[in-house]
């Protein structure tokens, strides 16, 4: 389309760092978590900053989803060929640290003019971008979780379709009068669907967390709050919408859970603000979305991947690499990258050009994710995230299955969790 040239030629001119005139080889490592055309995109901004920096050399390299692109780019940096650049997961950023593979942006991006740049991210963003006072990371492709919902599904059933149910009573109350069977008693149609498996399930679950008044995990990465009320209140809850038939018994999955949603299997759907593209595009009835319904209020986790730099690179990869970075999240690039996938632009001056806002005008949907980061906190992360995020993931599972007690569930998980972070304290 000719506004997205216009875009990416204007763009690349915005943040060019003098003195990069050295050449350097970049590999830049990417991955995709939502149904959404990220490689494509990915690829047309990496041409874009390509070709106005003759002098460099990048290759964007898709390396699967988020735990594969991680896996690799650790595997990598042991071997001593670490990638120049990465988009991982804001909450690998523990992991990273520990295994010291990455460094603090600051270390390249030290000017005023660099600081200005930094503080112009989203506060909501920059809490898990952060470690011990040193940023690390610099925020990407990130999302919350939202509420989507069929606004046809609603009228059908006597409800206001531009009003989403906003607490977990409302969603069992208006889920049952969403629920529809046919005559032999199947269910075709479900109020709701929150995915309740694998690393999906739990990012929503600490969003229920969120809403209950608790929070699973501290800043420092080392202290977890897995066995408190408010996270039982909140599995509790995820087992009452089975039980009163408004959601599917049994774990449910994260990646056919938008699927599900616009072949009218589901009323409505916890996911990722960038699923936001994939809905508005396959979805053949009037949807909205709202703020995810709350236990004691409003409240979500944030999610998605920031950008870091790692160490074992030259200071003139590292020089590129920032520059590149820049390149990605200035305004209208990140703005590209917000329209075209759904996931939450980061920076306020992305929001304010005249692409962006003609886009939030088109698609209001869009501004839910953003006016939620209010109300949002930090997703569970930890230092050995993969085994102590495992213990969670096992307990949510075990009770949504019926294979266990929620109380007796989490208690373990927290004695797990407890005795591996004990190495930290």
């Amino acid at each position: 389309m000719k506004y997205t040239k216009t875009i990416l030629a204007s763009a690349a001119t915005l943040f060019l760092t003098p003195g990069l005139a050295l050449s350097a080889e970049l590999e830049f490592f990417f991955p995709v978590g939502v149904n959404a055309p990220a490689v494509e995109t990915i690829q047309e901004l990496t041409d874009a900053w390509a070709a106005n920096n003759p002098q460099h050399n990048v290759k964007a390299v898709y390396a699967g989803n988020y735990v594969e692109t991680t896996t690799k780019a650790l595997t990598a940096a042991n071997a001593g060929k670490p990638p120049h650049v990465a988009v991982l997961l804001a909450i690998d950023i523990f992991t990273l640290v520990d295994e010291d593979v990455v460094i603090p942006i600051t270390d390249v991006a030290n000017t005023a003019e660099d600081q200005a740049w930094l503080d112009g991210f989203m506060p909501g963003f920059m809490r898990d971008a952060t470690l011990d006072g040193e940023i690390y990371g610099v925020p990407f492709q990130r999302s919350t979780p939202v509420l989507y919902y069929n606004k046809d599904a609603f009228r059908e059933a006597g409800l206001d379709p531009d009003t989403p149910p906003a607490t977990w009573d409302e969603m069992i109350e208006m889920g049952k009068k969403l629920t529809k069977k046919d005559a032999n008693g199947n269910v075709t149609q479900w109020g709701t669907r929150i995915p309740t498996l694998g690393l999906g399930g739990a990012w929503l679950y600490g969003g229920l967390v969120i809403s209950n008044g608790g929070q699973l995990s501290a800043d420092n990465g080392i202290d977890v709050a897995i066995d408190t009320p408010e996270a039982l209140g909140a599995l509790e809850f995820l087992q009452k919408l089975s039980a009163e038939g408004v959601m599917a018994p049994g774990g449910i999955s994260w990646g056919d859970t938008p699927k599900a949603f616009v072949e009218g299997n589901a009323a409505s759907i916890w996911t990722s603000t960038g699923n936001l593209a994939f809905v508005n595009d396959n979805a053949e009835f009037d949807w909205g979305v709202g703020f995810l319904p709350g236990g004691k209020g409003p409240g979500a986790p944030v999610g998605g991947g920031n950008f870091y730099i790692f160490k074992g690179t030259s200071p003139e990869e590292q020089a590129a690499a920032l520059d590149f970075i820049k390149f990605m999240t200035a305004p209208e690039n990140a703005a590209k990258w917000s329209i075209a996938t759904g996931y939450v632009a980061p920076r306020a001056d992305t929001w304010e050009t005249p692409v962006m806002q003609e886009y939030a005008a088109r698609l209001p949907q869009a501004l839910v994710a953003r006016d939620q980061i209010e109300f949002a906190n930090r997703e569970f992360a930890t230092y050995q995230r993969g085994r102590v995020t495992q213990f969670l993931v096992e307990a949510l599972e075990a009770a949504v299955g019926g294979e266990a007690d929620a109380a007796t569930a989490l208690a373990e998980a927290q004695k797990s969790a407890d005795r591996v972070l004990k190495a930290y304290k």
